[in-house]
């Protein structure tokens, strides 16, 4: 509740978690939602300007492009947090192993994920690509087994700052299993670092998923992708930019959302940084006069 209380006096922050919330509704509800059928293919309207059927006009097949906009939420936005979900999944049970218990443990396993992000994200996704055939899932698929890594390492730094306090040595010390230690006394203290770092890699990853199904390693026509969407108006870019404007608009505004909430869950679960914020500022508007002295007497 503290939290969400936080959160609303931050109104950009407020506005984004509305905005992202709002948007998987309708994701979600795309099929009730979407006016037209977005795989159906017209071809007598063909690059047709925006009218009242059809809102933000057609594409090259005479498709409508806001019902492939609005189906465009699940492969874009959904199925990417469902990934995201997974790789946070995994690299905070293997995180929290390593931090926990160190010693050969911690070695082995930081020595696996040093391997695992020896490698450029793309590069794996483009060899899973290659292997298991072009298509969304392939590509989330490659997102998880590359992303895990990264919060393990991540997740196992916060870990090992609780794991010496002295509650925790004395629920060792009275024989808590370490299970029951984990959950009831590191994961809650640690449950907000890994908020932040999963809110602000979501938008990296919408990138990301976006730029490979630009590049036509996503998701399979017919159906609808934002990033698909980008390259297939790429060719009547200088013709037609506003095919464009509606997949590339929605892909910066979705991201930002996430950054400024990321931004935002930072400061509501940790209000000291508010308050540093706060304090540069009253410094600021301080020493602003006293330089605006210095100006008049020289």
């Amino acid at each position: 509740m503290n939290v969400l209380k936080n959160l609303s006096q931050d109104k950009l922050g407020i506005t984004s978690l509305i905005f992202i919330v709002v948007l998987t509704f309708v994701g979600i509800f795309a099929p009730l939602i979407a006016p037209n059928d977005p795989i159906a293919v017209n071809m007598q309207l063909r690059y047709a300007s925006p009218s009242w059927e059809y809102l933000l006009g057609n594409d090259h097949l005479g498709r409508c492009i806001l019902s492939r906009m609005l189906y465009g939420i699940q492969p874009s936005v959904l199925w990417v947090f469902v990934a995201l979900a997974a790789s946070v999944s995994i690299g905070a049970i293997v995180g929290f192993i390593a931090g926990y218990f160190r010693g050969n443990v911690d070695a082995v396993i930081m020595r696996i994920c040093d391997v695992m992000l020896s490698f450029p994200v793309y590069v794996i996704a483009i060899a899973i690509v290659a292997i298991l055939g072009v298509g969304l899932g392939n590509i989330l698929i490659a997102f998880v087994l590359m992303k895990w890594a990264w919060f393990a390492r991540i997740i196992r730094t916060s870990v090992m700052q609780y794991v010496e306090l002295d509650y925790v040595k004395y629920a060792q010390a009275i024989g808590m299993s370490h299970p029951s230690i984990i959950v009831k006394h590191i994961l809650p203290v640690t449950f907000s670092d890994i908020a932040v770092v999963a809110s602000s890699s979501m938008g990296s990853m919408i990138l990301q998923i976006s730029g490979l199904s630009f590049l036509g390693l996503g998701i399979k026509a017919p159906n609808a992708e934002w990033g698909m969407m980008l390259s297939e108006a790429r060719e009547v870019m200088f013709t037609r930019p506003e095919l464009m404007i509606a997949p590339g608009v929605a892909i910066v505004m979705v991201v930002l959302a996430f950054n400024f909430l990321s931004d935002s869950l930072q400061v509501a679960l940790h209000p000291q940084l508010r308050q540093s914020n706060q304090s540069q500022q009253k410094l600021k508007w301080f020493k602003a006069p006293a330089q605006h002295e210095k100006e008049v007497v020289k």
